[in-house]
């Protein structure tokens, strides 16, 4: 059976026999819409069943839907900023559902109800780091994966190699790929591998997305040079299902099944499986010599032929919930496999046509959260996984190709290979355990510990060359971060200090050969690496519609285990001559709402950053411009500017967000020499960019309850080069050009049903990312989803 249909199949499998079970359980409940007191939708207020963790919010219209399996005499309780709450006692009834519509009274003070009335996505927002949140939940009817929601995000730019599945890395605020780490729930993703990427992960998996810019919280323990973005996963403590699958151009198939099953005792299941499959077959602009001609033509329109790429992931967990000694304690596996063709190497004119990879994940998990653990106001987590996936990188033909899928044959004895001949197999083994506590002082102190150790086991072999494996010893890196945080917070104000401790242990051998010997030298190395860094952040409300925040952080990160070692020679060459980097990072920021009359709501946010970078980590290409691999700069420094502007009238909403970025190479000398490239732009790395979108919501389209939303987004990104601006002529640096991109989105939304059409990239314009590499034009996609 073809693998891209396997799991499709699967997911309906557990659709009929999940279904039936939920509509046993959930045939009532209150649904209706929330409004102020001239009749205008109130959107985002709170609705819950008192006594209870069931509730949810108001979307764009006003409307709510209350489900719950509960009977009997309700109360039922409404609140949003600015608003007397409103509380009712209601009679629900089994197999029925109660329409309750309110008309909230005006009368409170912003100020007095600022903490009691704000939801989880305001109440990060109002912290003192410079931290966005990305409410998942508004785009779960999208074909979006995480990768692309946070594309859209201001200070964010995501950088692709090409289409579905395709290498990427993160920019934000300048500093990019592993200077920016990811978590999901708290937990750092860098043992998780190549088979589980924020580019084939649906956003059907978050709740929201938390982006914390240059000061990283204590709680998220980990050495993040620029930044975190957690990932903060879908938590339901109820039976819950979410269906969903799309079809798009270039052979595109995406599935995504989201479950929760509870059983009697507070016994758990959760299962999220999803699958990503596509033949990534879209045109691209490139000079092509025939490879048995010799011909060249340059600008040629060809169509990318060798890049299918597909992936199952399976997360399941099973555990209890709401017990004396445990609020959540899970066991899980984290299951995936990866097939990625690799048609190109770092540059287009580099093509290849059976050269490929497959990874694969099997980490268990452990999960363990505690609230007034031992005593009142103390607080655990603790997380712990160990990743035994394989990485392996397939390059055994003796063939040569070009961009018009011509090969030919080679002979000479050449053994093979159209990069390096290889059937290269290799197992990063790594380990994670995360444990961070809080403890509530009193009403207005907090204090939070964490520590994170990470541990790295690569273990490489080539299959068609045995020697070759004598220079490929086992590596280990060891990694450990502590980090105490203090926060103190009052009315208007609230400050927090903290403190890290980074800690890493390498331990490899290096084999070399010398001129005229056949047996290989081993030299071991054993380096120790220890830092601290400490951060202070603080935030003062003016008014109930103006916030200041300021913070700071000294931070630091070591290289990957990847950087130091490479990734098999799938796009990455390891130098373990790697320093670790380090950089004082500074942010300065307003936020002002208001309202004007006619439900009017505007939102502006600006950010002010440097960052003063030492022994910077960036990449480059190599010698023969095939793969890519990381140096170090002594000295760089980066000043931009963030601006947000949001704007909701009713049933409409609109926004645009601008950064800029002056990432500047300050290394005056190199090696007593003064530098050529001194004061110049780091290359390769967009430093204007921004987005836009509209979106309208029509309510009762064909049927009461009914909702119809268009939205439209568009991208820009400045021109920028792959190569140092000072060398060269303009021909010789290879600028990459403006970019203009146009997407549009429709979805229709009825009781349990969504479906969905999605335009991407509406003028089929050039884009392209990292050193030119192109991306896909127009497409189209549709998408239907399920939920209950």
């Amino acid at each position: 059976m073809n693998k891209k249909y396997f799991l499709i199949i699967f997911f309906n499998l557990i659709s009929i026999w999940f279904i039936p079970v939920l509509a046993q359980q959930y045939q009532n409940g209150v649904y209706g819409t929330i409004t102020d007191q001239d009749g205008n939708p109130v959107a985002g207020a709170t609705i819950s069943l008192a006594g209870t963790k069931t509730g949810v919010i108001s979307d764009l219209t006003g409307a709510y839907h209350l489900k719950t399996n509960l009977t009997g005499s309700q109360e039922i309780k409404v609140s949003f900023i600015g608003f007397k709450t409103y509380t009712e006692t209601i009679i629900l009834e089994a197999t029925s559902s109660y329409q309750l519509d309110i008309a909230l009274e005006t009368g409170y003070n912003l100020s007095e109800v600022m903490i009691i009335g704000k939801n989880k996505i305001q109440e990060i927002e109002a912290l003192a780091y410079n931290v966005d949140v990305i409410d998942a939940t508004k785009l779960k009817n999208s074909t979006l994966d995480v990768a692309h929601a946070l594309d859209r995000a201001s200070g964010i730019r995501m950088r692709e190699s090409g289409g579905v599945g395709s290498r990427m890395s993160l920019s934000m605020n300048g500093f990019r790929g592993n200077q920016v780490k990811i978590f999901i729930d708290g937990i750092p993703m860098d043992n998780f591998g190549s088979a589980f990427q924020l580019n084939n992960i649906p956003i059907n998996l978050a709740e929201r997305i938390e982006i914390y810019k240059g000061v990283v919280p204590v709680g998220l323990g980990a050495d993040a040079l620029g930044g975190a973005i957690n990932i903060i996963t879908n938590t339901y403590e109820k039976d819950r299902l979410d269906l969903s699958y799309s079809y798009g151009s270039f052979n595109t198939h995406r599935t995504n099944v989201d479950m929760t099953k509870v059983f009697k005792n507070d016994i758990i299941v959760n299962i999220n499986a999803f699958q990503n499959y596509s033949d990534n077959d879209y045109k691209v602009n490139v000079d092509v010599a025939d490879v048995n001609t010799g011909a060249y033509s340059r600008n040629q329109e060809v169509r990318r032929f060798h890049d299918q790429y597909h992936n199952e992931t399976f997360i399941g967990s099973f555990g209890v919930i709401n017990k004396s000694y445990a609020d959540r304690l899970l066991f899980g596996i984290t299951l995936g496999q990866v097939y990625n063709e690799i048609q190109t190497a770092q540059r287009l004119v580099r093509v290849f046509g059976q050269r490929h990879s497959r990874s694969n994940i099997i980490m268990p998990t452990l999960k363990y959260q505690k609230k007034d653990l031992f005593v009142e106001g103390f607080d655990a987590s603790i997380n712990a996984n160990y990743n035994l996936g394989k990485e392996q990188v397939i390059d055994t033909v003796n063939r040569r190709y070009d961009w018009y899928g011509h090969h030919k044959e080679l002979g000479n004895g050449n053994p093979g290979g159209e990069q390096s001949y290889t059937h290269s197999r290799f197992q990063n083994n790594n380990g994670l355990v995360n444990a961070s506590f809080n403890y509530k002082i009193d009403e207005h102190q907090k204090l939070s510990l964490s520590n994170v150790f990470t541990s790295f086991d690569r273990k490489q072999e080539n299959l068609l060359d045995p020697e070759e494996n004598n220079y490929n010893p086992p590596r280990k890196s060891f990694k450990n971060v502590l980090g105490l945080g203090y926060q103190i917070e009052q009315k208007d104000w609230s400050t927090t200090v903290f403190a890290k401790n980074y800690n890493q242990v390498n331990n490899f051998i290096q084999s070399y050969r010398e001129s005229g010997s056949n047996d290989p030298i081993e030299i071991e190395r054993y380096n120790q690496l220890n830092n601290f860094g400490w951060g202070i952040a603080g935030t003062y409300f003016i008014d109930d519609r103006l916030q200041i925040k300021a913070s700071y952080e000294k931070s630091y990160r070591f290289p990957t285990g990847n950087e130091l070692f490479g990734d098999g020679n799938i796009t990455l060459e390891g130098n373990t001559d790697l320093k670790p980097e380090s950089s004082h990072n500074y942010n300065f920021g307003i936020a002002y709402s208001f309202i004007l009359s006619h439900d009017h709501r505007f939102h502006f946010d600006g950010t002010l950053f440097y960052r003063d970078a030492k022994d910077f980590i960036r990449p480059r290409l190599n010698t023969n411009q095939v793969l890519q691999t990381m140096e170090n700069l002594q000295d760089v420094t980066n000043l931009g500017g963030e601006l947000q502007i949001n704007y909701t009238h009713k049933n409409f909403l609109a926004g645009m967000n601008l950064t800029y970025e002056n990432l500047r190479n300050n290394t005056k000398y190199v090696e007593g020499t003064e530098s050529l490239v001194y004061r110049d732009r780091i290359p390769n790395m967009p430093y204007f960019y921004g987005n836009g979108n509209l979106t309208y919501n029509f309510s009762n389209i064909m049927n009461t309850g009914n909702q119809l939303s268009l939205g439209y987004n568009l991208l820009y990104v400045h021109a920028f080069y792959r190569y140092w601006p000072s060398l060269g002529n303009g021909d010789s640096k290879y600028g990459i050009p403006e970019q203009w991109s146009h997407d549009l989105t429709a979805t229709y939304m009825m009781d349990h049903f969504s479906f969905t059409l999605e335009i991407r990239n509406i003028l089929d314009k050039n884009l392209y990312d990292n050193f030119s590499l192109q991306k896909p034009g127009r497409s189209f996609t549709g998408k239907i989803s399920y939920t209950f």
